[in-house]
């Protein structure tokens, strides 16, 4: 019992310190969401469709629901935890 209580502290203060993580990094996310729902993200797309980007260069911005669906995620796990404050 003593090592269920030893891991269950350890989990709850691991998951604690993960979403103070992400709380702490709504901002770079916000700036993400604004670039993904302006103008900057079709002209970075059409680019990258266009074939001016560069072969090797990581592109996972670009995708259309991967930004979409993190954004989703995010706002569900924030609800989620704070609903249970």
């Amino acid at each position: 019992m003593e090592a269920i209580l030893d891991a269950a502290n350890e989990k709850l203060d691991a998951l604690e310190c993960a979403l103070n993580e992400l709380r702490a990094y709504q901002n770079e996310i916000r700036q993400l969401e604004a670039y993904y729902t302006g103008e900057d993200w079709k002209k970075d797309f059409a680019l990258d469709e266009a074939g001016n980007l560069l072969a090797d260069l990581k592109r996972g911005v670009l995708s259309e629901d991967g930004v979409y669906n993190m954004l989703e995620r995010n706002r569900e796990l924030l609800a989620h935890f704070e609903e249970k404050r």
